[in-house]
């Protein structure tokens, strides 16, 4: 350290101390900044426009936490002692139908691929959730990255103001899936590819900007910050610092395009079309979302599938807005012409038993359960998969959560057989085990 006293300044030497702020600024600015304070200036510019919005590969999760009983949804068994009080319906695939919960998802099943021979291994929900986010099971200590994080690692634009990869549940609670959103989501990809959460009470925090400070103060502080921050992760090669820019750079981001965050900025025919309940309304969010950078856009609603009691009560309530959901989200995507582009993707963790407890309800049950995929990638007017007559196991065309991501992964156009780059770490891949996509739901 030299120290120098009297009007000089106490330096440590290094050439860093000579660069003169103004200067640094006016370099690092060089091609123009758009204003944080305005979503809709920063969106006027046309090649910044273009280049957020550019043609790629996205993803909508419905995320049906606490689990659907298949038998209520996409495999009924009408007339069986396991099947239910509800009816089976025809859909626009002859030969083919479901639920008569679903009556508009019928019309549009020439657009779905709907898998009937899901077969898993957890049958508690907080291993469910672990092992159908993350297309395998734990190997501790290493943490792998859910799916929302790969895909927005793969196809993502990280400098991108908009959230690559979002959850949108408003429910603060959840049991076990309280417990898993509190986990590290982006393992060993980075802080930099977890989610934002919002939705509900959870608005996006911290994003304005002080009135006491001008907007080029403000971009002058965060411009030495930035340069000072990535300095010294580069020359320590700090994971830490590395986390810390990246959630800098997110806020940077968040301030400018907020109002995407906003339901009360989505038009009222829209809302109504959807539905007001809290998961539809998410969902709209999710495609306006989409619609304007993000790349992976996961939407939840706590639990509220975990029907052990009142089943059939239960499921007569989520259902219809279950199938009211899919068929305008659909609707949508095609008719923006997004629908080629955007993999849509409806699942829970496991699914429902054959049988009613004493409660009237189904408990877990992860031996045979169904889910339905459109979109990206996706060949539409196939069910692929069977369950034998009362639904208590898979017959034909078993699939597992390795087989499910590698479809979804070949579906996005993401090599589901690579291998991460850990130096040092024991050798990882997206999917493990060589596990095959199911070709006949790829288009």
């Amino acid at each position: 350290m030299q120290k120098r006293f009297g009007r000089q300044r106490l330096t440590c030497g290094s050439i860093d101390h000579t660069v003169h702020r103004r200067l640094f600024l006016q370099g690092s600015m060089v091609g123009g900044v758009s204003s944080v304070a305005s979503f809709s200036g920063l969106f006027s510019i046309p090649a910044l426009a273009d280049e957020t919005k550019k043609a790629g590969k996205k993803c909508i999760l419905l995320w049906l936490c606490g689990a659907p009983s298949q038998f209520e949804t996409w495999d009924p068994k009408p007339g069986t002692e396991t099947g239910g009080p509800f009816a089976a319906i025809n859909t626009n695939l002859p030969g083919v139908q479901i639920s008569s919960l679903m009556p508009k998802c019928a019309t549009i099943m020439d657009k779905l691929a709907v898998i009937r021979s899901m077969k898993t291994t957890p049958s508690e929900h907080f291993q469910g959730i672990d092992a159908l986010t993350r297309g395998a099971t734990p190997r501790p200590p290493f943490t792998r990255p859910i799916l929302g994080s790969v895909v927005a690692e793969q196809l993502g634009q990280l400098d991108s103001p908009v959230p690559q990869f979002v959850l949108l549940d408003p429910c603060p609670e959840g049991n076990e899936f309280k417990a898993f959103k509190a986990g590290n989501w982006a393992g060993w990809l980075g802080a930099e590819y977890g989610p934002v959460r919002a939705g509900g009470s959870y608005s996006i925090p911290n994003i304005d900007r002080l009135d006491s400070i001008s907007e080029s103060d403000h971009e002058d502080r965060e411009a030495l910050r930035s340069f000072f921050s990535r300095k010294y992760e580069n020359d320590h090669r700090s994971a830490a610092a590395a986390s810390h820019n990246a959630a800098f750079n997110r806020v940077k981001g968040l301030m400018s395009c907020a109002p995407l965050f906003d339901l009360e900025n989505l038009p009222e025919s829209d809302r109504d079309r959807y539905g007001r309940g809290a998961f539809a309304q998410h969902a709209l969010q999710a495609r306006h979302l989409i619609e304007n950078g993000s790349t992976f856009v996961m939407v939840a609603n706590g639990m509220p599938w975990d029907n052990h009691v009142y089943q059939h009560e239960m499921h007569q309530m989520l259902v219809p807005e279950l199938d009211n959901v899919i068929f305008q989200l659909i609707a949508d995507l095609n008719e923006r012409g997004m629908l080629d582009d955007t993999l849509v993707i409806a699942m829970g963790e496991f699914g429902r038993t054959p049988w009613l407890n004493d409660a009237r309800g189904r408990d877990h049950y992860p031996n045979a359960w169904s889910l339905a995929m459109a979109g990206a990638g996706i060949q539409g007017g196939v069910v692929y998969g069977a369950t034998d007559p009362l639904g208590f196991d898979v017959i034909d065309g078993e699939v597992d959560q390795r087989r499910l991501f590698a479809t979804i992964f070949s579906a996005l156009g993401i090599d589901p057989h690579a291998e991460y780059n850990l130096p040092g770490l024991p050798t990882f891949h997206r999917v493990e085990d060589d596990a095959e996509p199911i070709r006949e739901v790829l288009a």
